[in-house]
């Protein structure tokens, strides 16, 4: 008996005393894990320092460590004691990867300006030399966005991050374009649209080369992503895309981004991230005012002139006209002058006023911004009802039909999907909304009155 417990106490002793192969351990990670996981996660992890009863481990980031804490790390740890029985707990630090893969994924992909990411299918996402600030036209609209995105120049890190918000068409991307044409000389600019950004995220989940994509979208000293907006209600790619903020973060670079809308009011993209979003500096662009707009045409008319080499003619009163007329965005407002250019070209004559309403009439019909704010201001004035009242809870024919008529406007003469109507209706479910557009399609069709009712309605809108 005693000869036994003294051959376990030997064996023991031995078992301390026992240096933990790593390359074993590895081949444990690979036969029990899979190609799959230890090809993007297990295969990148290194042994830092081994003490009787547990190891310190490198890892290449903050978000590689958490991922393998969350999902692996009791498995690891199985599979480390089976090495060596004494082990019983292990620790990570994060340490710079030097690993015959980052060699070879720099050598292929280390750009002295991070300027752009090839792809077989999608065209380079570079930088465009025309949209520099001497380019951007100032107003009333856009002076503060254009004013901080020079500073931004001026001072990296003093504005982190920047977010720049506004409607479709305004010179968001013009702006963030700028200030990567700015920075590009002495810093690795990454300038890339959120689809883009996942797009490769997916193509290297697919490829098992996360590592990469994770190391070439972090290295970056200034950081621009375009129209955020899009990661909304795809989880996976927020969760990427907040530890690559972060990384960026904590190693000062600048970050630069644009959306539709201030921070606060992004759809289904975690608070986490909204809250991060909202920490920095906060600028808006507006639509732009008469003043801009006449400014925007008449730089349009010279770039054109110049181009081509004619002269364009159209009087100030067509142009007043045009930018009087015109509701809504810069590039719409482009599009419209390019019209009457054209009808001007091709009839050679100067256009009147009349005439251009003429040529207009289709698009500026067509162009009427419509909210579900203005469908429910609408609809609550037609009625004679309170807007507060129409939104309430309470359930009277009175109140209910209006809301029904409102909600079904919203869903035929907005782009807003069926529970963005909804949470804009004192948050009420989409079935809700499903059924009240259920609901006035019937009677519109069986009706009279209410189809009178949802006609003038709509005239009204499109008249405002």
């Amino acid at each position: 008996m005693e000869n036994n417990n003294i051959k376990k106490q030997n064996a023991f002793i031995s078992e301390e005393e026992k240096i933990l192969n790593w390359n074993e351990v590895q081949s444990l990670f690979k036969k029990n894990f899979g190609n799959e996981v230890y090809n993007s996660w297990l295969q990148n992890i290194s042994l830092v320092k081994e003490y009787n009863d547990y190891l310190i481990l490198g890892v290449p980031t903050r978000f590689f460590r958490d991922w393998i804490v969350s999902r692996y790390l009791d498995k690891i740890l199985e599979q480390v004691k089976s090495c060596k029985l004494s082990l019983n707990r292990i620790e990570f630090k994060i340490i710079e990867e030097k690993n015959k893969q980052d060699k070879e994924f720099n050598q292929i992909n280390e750009l002295s300006k991070v300027t752009e990411i090839k792809d077989s299918i999608l065209n380079y996402n570079r930088l465009n030399p025309a949209l520099n600030f001497t380019g951007f036209i100032q107003g009333k609209s856009n002076d503060i966005a254009l004013s901080y995105s020079k500073k931004v120049c001026e001072h990296i890190s003093r504005y982190n991050p920047l977010y720049i918000c506004g409607g479709v068409g305004l010179g968001k991307t013009h702006l963030l374009n700028a200030i990567g044409l700015e920075l590009q000389n002495d810093n690795n600019v990454m300038f890339i649209s959120a689809e883009r950004f996942m797009y490769h995220f997916i193509k290297s989940i697919k490829k098992n080369d996360m590592v990469n994509f994770k190391d070439f979208f972090r290295k970056s000293s200034v950081f621009i992503i375009d129209d955020i907006q899009f990661i909304s209600g795809k989880e996976s790619l927020q969760e990427e895309f907040f530890h690559t903020f972060n990384s960026l973060m904590d190693k000062g670079s600048q970050i630069i981004i644009s959306a539709d809308r201030a921070p606060m009011k992004l759809d289904r993209v975690q608070e986490r991230i909204k809250s991060r979003l909202a920490g920095g500096l906060v600028v808006d662009i507006d639509i732009p005012d008469l003043e801009l707009k006449i400014k925007i045409i008449k730089k349009k008319i010279e770039e054109i002139e110049s181009q081509f080499k004619e002269t364009i003619n159209l009087s100030d009163d067509v142009i007043n006209f045009i930018a009087s007329e015109s509701k809504t965005n810069i590039r719409e407002l482009i599009g419209i002058l390019n019209r009457v250019i054209a009808f001007s070209r091709v009839h050679n004559k100067t256009l009147t006023i009349g005439e251009c309403k003429n040529i207009l009439k289709d698009i500026f019909n067509q162009i009427k911004v419509i909210t579900v704010d203005k469908i429910q201001n609408t609809v609550s004035n037609y009625f004679n009802i309170a807007l507060s009242e129409m939104l309430s809870q309470r359930r009277s024919r009175p109140l209910a039909r209006p809301r029904q008529i409102a909600m079904y406007l919203a869903k035929k003469l907005t782009t807003r999907s069926l529970p963005e109507i909804g949470r804009r209706f004192a948050n009420r479910d989409h079935t809700t909304v499903i059924h009240a557009v259920k609901t006035i399609t019937r009677l519109s069709e069986q009706d009279d009155e209410m189809k009178k009712n949802i006609s003038q309605i709509k005239s009204l809108l499109l008249e405002q």
